[in-house]
């Protein structure tokens, strides 16, 4: 599953470098699959959704920090454990209900993202 980052942020930025996907925003700031990816122009994500990688796409949240689910794989293939979570000092970085995904869906997706690594 992925993970949000509450309402209860601070807005201290900790879990934004730590995101090996570049899937962390700051509050308000547009954001592109392409991103921190391997991602380019015309693509079909895993879950089947058609986008474009460069295209612009509209902040998900205009107050804190936040996560962009599509390119949240909670640091499978990386990390042990999330990161976002493991640095926040308010523990607002927590498994986002909405967006429930296996660990062999999230490292499909990372494989999908960074196919050299």
């Amino acid at each position: 599953m992925a993970i949000i980052i509450t309402d209860e942020c601070i807005n201290c930025g900790a879990c934004e470098p730590e995101c090996p996907n570049t899937a962390i925003y700051e509050g308000a700031d547009e954001w592109r699959y392409g991103d921190g990816t391997s991602l380019k122009g015309d693509v079909v994500l895993p879950s089947g959704k058609a986008v474009n990688a460069e295209e612009v796409q509209e902040p998900i949240s205009d107050e804190v920090y936040y996560i962009a689910p599509d390119k949240c794989t909670e640091c499978m293939g990386f990390h042990e454990e999330p990161q976002c979570a493991a640095v926040c000092p308010v523990d607002c970085c927590v498994p986002d209900e909405d967006h429930v995904e296996s660990e062999e869906t999230l490292l499909a997706k990372q494989a999908f993202m960074h196919p050299e690594d």
